[in-house]
């Protein structure tokens, strides 16, 4: 079970249990959802579909949602746990991988 919640806790800001978000949402407060995404690579596949339905559901039913691209991550570069930094892009190559993107969504 520490598994699972490590899994579902890792880069998420706060976690709600199941009541406590019902009675968020019924004492009318509207949500706040982010969802950052890497622009040094430009590929949006299936595994992106899930979260970016949620997203809009949550927006359909009148909660802010964030979408954010990490550009200037991407102009740092950024290890994130992995075994090298990501490569750091020039403002071009940020430029138009953002445009591939936005136009992919």
């Amino acid at each position: 079970m520490d598994k699972i919640k490590q899994v579902l806790e890792k880069g998420v800001e706060r976690v709600f249990k199941r009541n406590d978000l019902i009675k968020e949402i019924k004492s009318g407060k509207k949500l706040r959802i982010k969802l950052g995404i890497d622009p040094t690579t430009v590929d949006l596949h299936l595994g992106h579909a899930v979260a970016l339905q949620k997203l809009k559901q949550f927006q359909d039913l009148g909660h802010q949602v964030i979408f954010l691209i990490g550009d200037f991550t991407a102009k740092i570069g950024d290890p994130s746990e992995r075994d090298k930094t990501r490569p750091v892009l020039s403002d071009k190559k940020l430029k138009r991988m953002l445009r591939i993107i936005w136009l992919s969504l």
